[in-house]
């Protein structure tokens, strides 16, 4: 159980510390030497996404552990305040919902497998048009 929990709570942190708080220097003591591009390379991967919604919030909505694994499914907000790939700002609010799988060894992470909703996040930044009454509604109650 002490694994576990030790490996909930890493991940946790990787959402709670690292990317709502925007302090990627912590990044180095959640990821091992063996994630594939360090820890560097997942700051570099999710860099864009921090500069162009300076506000973004995560909310753990799941949070399930076992064996050397942890699956998270997250909803974040922030404000488009930045150029993202290309796309010019609106100063829109957008939420936007994913999970990943995290593998983990000796409390750190070893890999990752991530999903979002591109999709809706597409719409909401209007490079694609919406189509009213598909997105579906996430439930934001934190079960963690």
């Amino acid at each position: 159980m002490k694994d576990l929990d030790r490996n909930k709570q890493t991940v946790r942190s990787l959402y709670e510390e690292v990317l709502s708080s925007h302090r990627p220097e912590l990044a180095d003591e959640l990821f091992a030497a063996e994630f594939p591009g360090g820890a560097g390379g997942f700051v570099a991967a999710i860099g864009e996404l921090l500069r162009a919604f300076p506000d973004i919030r995560y909310t753990l909505l799941d949070l399930v552990a076992e064996g050397d694994r942890v699956a998270v499914r997250w909803q974040w907000t922030g404000t488009y305040r930045e150029p993202f790939r290309n796309f010019a700002p609106t100063q829109a609010t957008i939420t936007d919902t994913g999970m990943g799988v995290f593998t983990l060894s000796g409390g750190r992470i070893v890999g990752v497998e991530i999903q979002t909703d591109r999709l809706g996040f597409l719409q909401q930044i209007g490079v694609v048009p919406a189509i009213p009454g598909l997105r579906a509604a996430v439930s934001s109650t934190p079960r963690t």
